[in-house]
């Protein structure tokens, strides 16, 4: 039985899933999808009053944190009781191309040789996670949310923003991923 669970599902079953989240947080309650506004949450629930961005009522939105803790303890059973054990799956052009970049393990979702304690004290390691990260949190906040509360809520309601949003992102994803990773990568 579990066997057939650990394979993917495929998208035409994961996106209306996913998609379908819309409708049914805003007929249930009037509520918006996204992630990235329960860290603002997190933050205004344990820090002082003294910080002004910080100062608003947190609790009338409390129910996205159980749904982010929803995301986070579905992510850990699957990660241990549904790990796939296949290495997983890439295009032998890039499994070449990325070989030249010294990444060859392909066991994990995220290649251990770029994702872990050791390379986060190298400058490449820092650069990808600190740097990488900072650069995502600032642009989520700069854009006003992030990709699924822009990708999917906003353009599910027709927003203007989120559709420059959603461009941005793509366009942005695709200059680092072609562009600039690489010449991270050879550092």
């Amino acid at each position: 039985m579990l066997e057939s669970i650990k394979e993917p599902w495929p998208w035409y079953v994961a996106g209306p899933l996913i998609g379908l989240t819309v409708p049914v947080l805003l007929i249930l309650g009037n509520k918006s999808f996204g992630i990235s506004s329960s860290l603002r949450q997190i933050c205004a629930a344990c820090m002082p009053a003294n910080i002004s961005f910080f100062k608003y009522d947190w609790k009338k939105d409390a129910w996205n944190l159980f749904f982010v803790f929803g995301i986070f303890l579905g992510g850990m059973i699957t990660a241990h009781f549904l790990v796939n054990p296949d290495e997983i799956v890439v295009n032998p052009q890039l499994k070449e191309e990325l070989a030249g970049y010294g990444i060859t393990d392909y066991t994990n979702l995220v290649p251990v040789q770029l994702m872990n304690w050791e390379s986060l004290f190298t400058f490449k390691g820092f650069v990808l996670m600190v740097v990488g990260g900072f650069l995502v949190g600032f642009g989520t906040r700069y854009a006003g949310g992030c990709t699924s509360g822009h990708s999917i809520m906003g353009l599910a309601n027709l927003q203007w923003p989120s559709l420059v949003a959603t461009i941005c992102f793509m366009t942005g994803g695709f200059i680092v991923a072609n562009f600039i990773l690489p010449i991270i990568l050879s550092l």
